[in-house]
């Protein structure tokens, strides 16, 4: 299952690689940074320091940020939508 979730992560960052900075790399950002500081917590109560947390740390939160960014497209859309 992670790994349909990883190249569907994987295309929506080739997808959303020339439109500059947006939601999905800031999901990059967030889900890395989550992903450490859990595995950081898995190491320190003697669980062992995993890598593969972090990896899916990131690959949740691109997936969570391409829904952020859909759901503000449609937002956008509607809002002009209503004003003509």
């Amino acid at each position: 299952m992670w790994t349909i979730f990883t190249i569907l992560a994987a295309v929506l960052l080739v997808i959303t690689f020339f439109e500059g900075q947006n939601a999905v790399w800031g999901g990059i950002l967030f889900g890395g940074f989550i992903g450490l500081v859990i595995a950081i917590i898995y190491a320190i109560r003697g669980s062992g320091f995993y890598f593969t947390t972090i990896g899916k740390g990131i690959v949740v939160g691109v997936i969570v940020g391409a829904v952020a960014e859909l759901l503000g497209k449609v937002g956008d859309r509607m809002k002009t939508r209503k004003h003509h």
